[in-house]
This record gives structure tokens, sequence and C-alpha cells, in this order.
């Protein structure tokens, strides 16, 4: 019997630069090892909002949560729809310079992954897709996580060891070296009270 592919959740932000690069080696390794990657949420502002500030779930609009609404909705139709949404995003947002935490460009993107604009104002005037946002992001929390990327391996719900922040990357690598950084991410898992482990930035990474 043929196994069932390796899964990985993988909980992002769409305005965290880190994590949309991280994103891109996560792509490579999953479709060069026909890995399982499951595309959660997690929200930034949330996290660093400020005591009296508003939620972003109580605001019309709110740039990454409203982003990742939209995700919420698209996930609903299909998993990969998601996915894509992301990916989309993120590259109008990292590369492109456009600002995708605008309703208006929202809808342009969609309109150009040949999917209806509409979904936009759907996942607003859906309450419920609050709720799925938040879902992923208490996860997190529960976890003892705080930031993205976070990844989420199988067994993380009895074995603390089995999540990680990270990795963070600069410039994502591909190919076999996108593979070797998966071993190395693979071989963190063995030792659970290996906690951190940083190359500090110098003035060109940041």
């Amino acid at each position: 019997m043929d196994e069932k592919p390796m899964r990985v959740d993988f909980h992002f932000d769409v305005i965290c630069p880190w994590a949309y690069q991280t994103s891109l080696w996560m792509r490579e390794v999953r479709d060069r090892l026909e890995l399982d990657v499951d595309w959660r949420f997690f929200s930034l502002e949330e996290v660093n909002r400020a005591e009296g500030k508003k939620h972003p779930w109580e605001r019309e609009w709110s740039y990454g949560w409203s982003m990742m609404r939209i995700g919420a909705l698209l996930k609903r139709e299909a998993p990969e729809l998601n996915d894509a949404w992301y990916l989309r995003s993120g590259t109008a947002l990292h590369v492109e310079g456009r600002k995708p935490h605008r309703p208006e460009v929202a809808r342009e993107l969609l309109v150009e992954m040949d999917l209806d604009p509409g979904y936009v104002d759907a996942a607003l005037a859906d309450e419920t897709t609050h709720d799925d946002v938040r879902a992923d992001h208490d996860r997190v929390l529960g976890m003892g996580g705080w930031g993205v990327p976070t990844l989420v391996f199988p067994g993380a719900d009895a074995d603390d060891s089995r999540k990680l922040f990270g990795p963070v990357l600069i410039e994502p690598p591909t190919g076999e070296a996108a593979e070797r950084l998966w071993d190395l991410v693979l071989g963190w898992l063995e030792f659970p009270h290996l906690y951190e482990l940083q190359r500090p930035k110098t003035p060109a990474d940041l």
C-alpha cells in the first residue's frame, strides 16, 4: 500500500515578508517530495495589537486579517485556491509593490487569477470567515507560538517538539538545496530541547 504524503501545516500572514519567502521554499519542497501542505492562518495584527485598539475582527476591513478572510472563503471552495491566493497576494505585496490589503487591489488580483472578484465582498459579508481565521490563530497561540511562519507537524497536540517557528529565509533555496534544508528541519524535530539557532543579520540582510 502506498504511504500517504507527509503532512505539514504552514501558518502564515500575507503581510509578513519572511513567511512569504519561506512559503516559496515550502512549495518547492512540496512539489519535489509530494508533501501535503495545509496553508493556515495567523494574525500579526492581532498578536501585535496595542492595548485599547480594536481587534482586527472588529474592523470592517483590516489589512492582513481581511486578506486571510478571503483565503478562508476560497479554502472552503478548494484548499488549492487558498494556496493560490496566498501566492498571488504575497507576490503582489512583496515583489510587485502592490497593495493587496486594499479591497480594490484584492479584487484585481482575483480577476488575474481567473476568479470572481466578488469573493472579496462575500468574505466580508460572511462573519464565519472571522471564525476560520481566529481558530487557526488561536491554535498557534495555544501551542505557545507567536509569529510566522509556524510549521506544525503530525502529533503536535501531544508533543510540543512537533511545531517550529521558521525557517526564516532571505533567499529561499530551490532544487536539491531546498530538499536538504527540509531534511535539516526534520532533523531539528529529533531534538526537543533545541530551542533556538540563529545567525546574526547583517545590514545587507535587512
